[in-house]
């Protein structure tokens, strides 16, 4: 018997594993596809405070987001690294001192130590004004973070496993039955029990929930958000958010090094066993966003990638999608029997506050005091200096030149310091094994099934990488077909 069982493997889910694990409880993690499968490799890829919710006055969401910022950070210095993001000022739009007063506010929230501050710009002879037309002659510049999200997904239900929890993927949840002190759990042909259950499935907490009670529920509002790739579209390493007429703001953000990453819309999507795709009316929508700013307009052929995602957030009854609350909600039924708690809501940027706090509510109904302990520990492979992630992908390169300072760089942000684990026994070109493009090799497709769980082809290329929008369709076909016929002995 487990004490905790977890439905979803999703960011919330894996995280609450990683830190009931870390507490000496026994967990199984049950996710009926791949981890970050669905919403939590869809995102903007952000670790941030969400300066445009200070609008709405969630000065602790805010706060709690800016705090968790330089903890992730540190947590994981490869897949998380500091961005600047460019604001300019609209005419038109919020006038420039409500965006310096907000700006204030969102340096000062989260006892910011390692990010810099807000810096204005003069944008007629900034090169951060370069791609912007002329009529934006003033900005603001100020600090948030990128995640590599499926990844971030993945370290934790990795740190899970290493810690005692059992992780079991492609694997459905196909029944619930509370018998007092304990839930008997399907899944397929296989029963497990749990003294606890989690509900993390995100967009599915309500199907999982009618598993043990048709009537049960959750106020659950469904919104689909999509983004664009398009081919490089100005130069610099430096981000952009926009403000929109409709009053949402749209980010472009450097993304792969070849490519710009575009997003996002808030659209209804009330089925969630229906996958999200980008509609031509968001796709028009996010290229018209950013035409109203870059000089140089994009068009629907400059498309290559669009990806969504659905946001499972807590309906607070706000009209418009926009304004609904990104903050989590945790509900603990513990009356009649073995405790469950939903997991509602919730952001890539306090996944690890939510786990604590869903730990402080199961695990002393579990006879478990464990303190704390998330908030000082590397995720794996991110056992290196915030700023040092430079000179662990020269020393990559020095030790393994073979490489190339490409890859080599690839590997320290994917995998930091796991790369020497992936790299053992590699003495030369020839140990890396068959070569699929893109850098990607047999030796880390391998890898990938042996410790991170992957299993298709899809999950290496679009989650676990993003080599998939490198390598040409024959590529990806060629890969896909070498991973169904080859044989591996995953964890």
């Amino acid at each position: 018997m487990f004490d905790i069982a977890i439905i979803g493997g999703g960011v919330n889910g894996c995280g609450i594993a990683r830190d009931a694990a870390g507490r000496g409880l026994s967990v199984l993690l049950l996710e009926k596809d791949d981890l970050a499968s669905h919403t939590s490799s869809a995102a903007t890829k952000l670790i941030h405070g969400g300066l445009r919710y200070l609008e709405q006055y969630e000065f602790r969401l805010v706060r709690k987001a800016l705090k968790e910022r330089e903890v992730l950070l540190a947590a994981a210095p490869h897949i998380i690294w500091p961005l600047r993001f460019v604001l300019p000022v609209d005419e038109g739009m919020r006038p420039a001192w409500m965006l310096r007063a907000g700006l204030f506010l969102y340096d000062h929230l989260g006892g910011r130590e390692l990010l810099p501050g807000t810096e204005r710009h003069d944008l007629t002879t900034s090169r951060m004004g370069a791609p912007l037309e002329k009529r934006l002659t003033r900005g603001f510049s100020y600090s948030d973070c990128w995640v590599e999200d499926a990844r971030l997904v993945t370290l934790n239900a990795l740190d899970a496993r290493e810690r005692g929890a059992q992780v079991r993927t492609r694997t459905a949840c196909t029944g619930l039955e509370r018998r007092n002190d304990r839930w008997m759990i399907t899944a397929g042909e296989e029963r497990f029990e749990a003294r606890a259950l989690v509900n993390a499935a995100g967009p599915w907490a309500d199907a999982v929930a009618g598993l043990s009670r048709p009537e049960a529920g959750h106020d659950l509002r469904l919104v689909k958000g999509s983004h664009i790739v398009v081919r490089r579209a100005y130069e610099g390493d430096q981000a952009y958010i926009f403000q929109n007429g409709d009053g949402r703001v749209i980010f472009a953000i450097p993304y792969e090094h070849d490519f710009t990453l575009i997003g996002t819309t808030d659209r209804p999507h009330d089925d969630p066993s229906v996958a999200p795709e980008a509609s031509e009316e968001e796709i028009v929508y996010l290229l018209n966003a950013v035409n109203e700013y870059f000089e140089r307009d994009l068009i629907r052929e400059d498309v290559v990638w669009t990806y969504s995602g659905v946001r499972p957030l807590v309906d607070d009854h706000e009209a418009d999608a926009s304004d609904v609350t990104r903050d989590y909600v945790l509900r603990l039924q513990a009356e009649g029997g073995a405790p469950m708690l939903s997991v509602l809501g919730g952001k890539l940027t306090t996944y690890r506050v939510l786990a604590e706090d869903a730990l402080e509510q199961l695990a002393p109904l579990l006879g478990n005091h464990a303190q704390r302990w998330t908030h000082d520990a590397t995720l794996p492979g991110g056992d290196f200096p915030v700023d040092g992630f430079a000179r662990l992908a020269k020393r990559y390169a020095r030790h393994w030149p073979w490489l190339g300072d490409v890859t080599a760089a690839r590997y320290a942000r994917a995998y930091g310091t796991r790369t020497e684990r992936l790299m053992e026994g590699a003495y030369g070109e020839d140990d890396m094994g068959r070569s699929f493009g893109a850098g990607l090799t047999e030796r880390e497709a391998r890898y990938l099934v042996q410790e991170e769980f992957a299993r298709t082809a899809e999950d290496i290329l679009w989650r676990r990488s993003k080599l998939g929008l490198h390598m040409t369709e024959a590529e990806r076909t060629e890969f896909a077909q070498w991973m169904e016929t080859s044989r591996f002995a995953p964890n």
